[in-house]
């Protein structure tokens, strides 16, 4: 058989090993190269092309179907344990938990939920509505589990390895919220972060009102593509007056956007994190479909108000 690897960032390192071990058994494998986001991202046109007759995809499960052969190995993680009795010095105030992880830690989450459950809390872990499948995971673009969970609780842990994952559900919840990396060895509350994009989303909405012209970014991405999105706001960028180009790539490269210097501002149908992420990394305003619409609401108001001769639009934020 012929089996097509495929890791995100953190597995990579790995591959290599996995690869001998089918080669032992007798396949021909092939390790994708490519830049890997999660299980919206799957290397199908790199299956396609080399004929394989599987795509084995590590540490995500699946997001959702395809019509490829796919096997999909979410990779477990066993966490160290260490942070958690050092954590309920932070948590002291908080009577109702809320539990969140990643696939990785998913087989650590009881064991996390009855260690806090034997200090005197007690712990809810929600159910995911979107692509998640499991109560209590979240996902970059899937923060069900902590948003069901949100106006339930007193305050909500995330337990696993890195910051993308807790970011997202922190933007989308209201309660504080704590971030425990077992491999880091720390302990973070994180919803400091609310304000701070709080105010990025203000600036860039207020940088986009006196723009002309908008590039539409379009992903190929199996599970990211949405050319019905971009083709509604398309149509209401122009029926609103400026100007619209639908812009497709697999993976943008932000430097070649950078160089698309007849954009006044970007509006993204791709992965959603992207207008989250990487605002910082385009010299114009990288605004989400929700973003532009208020765009859009506001130049209409702003429109039927009268204005000084050459005045301009004070984009300024005090």
């Amino acid at each position: 058989m012929r089996i097509l690897l495929q890791f995100p960032e953190g597995l990579k390192q790995k591959a290599l090993e996995h690869a001998k071990k089918l080669e032992k058994e007798g396949h021909e494998v092939l390790i994708s190269a490519s830049p890997t986001f999660g299980a919206c991202d799957l290397a199908l046109d790199e299956a396609k092309s080399l004929n394989v007759d599987k795509l084995i995809h590590y540490g995500h499960a699946e997001f959702q179907h395809v019509d490829f052969n796919v096997e999909y190995v979410s990779y477990e993680i066993d966490a160290p344990m260490d942070l958690l009795p050092q954590s309920l010095e932070a948590l002291k105030d908080y009577t109702k938990l809320g539990l969140v992880t990643t696939i990785q830690h998913m087989h650590q989450l009881g064991t996390v939920k009855q260690f806090y459950e034997s200090k005197g809390h007690e712990v809810l872990i929600g159910k995911p509505y979107g692509f998640a499948k499991k109560p209590g995971q979240i996902l970059g673009c899937d923060i069900g589990s902590a948003a069901n969970i949100d106006s339930k609780v007193d305050a909500l842990v995330y337990f696993g390895g890195g910051i993308f994952h807790p970011l997202g559900a922190v933007l989308a919840t209201k309660k504080p919220f704590f971030v425990i990396e077992p491999f880091q060895g720390t302990i973070e509350r994180f919803d400091g972060y609310r304000e701070l994009y709080a105010k990025k989303r203000k600036a860039k909405i207020l940088r986009s009102l006196e723009a002309k012209r908008i590039g539409i970014m379009l992903t190929t991405k199996n599970g990211q593509h949405n050319m019905a999105l971009a083709k509604v706001l398309k149509a209401k960028i122009e029926k609103s007056g400026m100007s619209a180009g639908i812009l497709v790539a697999n993976t943008f490269d932000f430097e070649s956007l950078n160089n698309m210097l007849e954009f006044d501002a970007f509006v993204n149908t791709a992965c959603p994190r992207l207008s989250i992420d990487d605002i910082d990394r385009t010299r114009k305003p990288l605004l989400s479909a929700n973003e532009l619409m208020e765009v859009i609401h506001m130049r209409e108001e702003l429109a039927m108000k009268p204005r000084s001769p050459g005045s301009t639009v004070q984009t300024r934020i005090s």
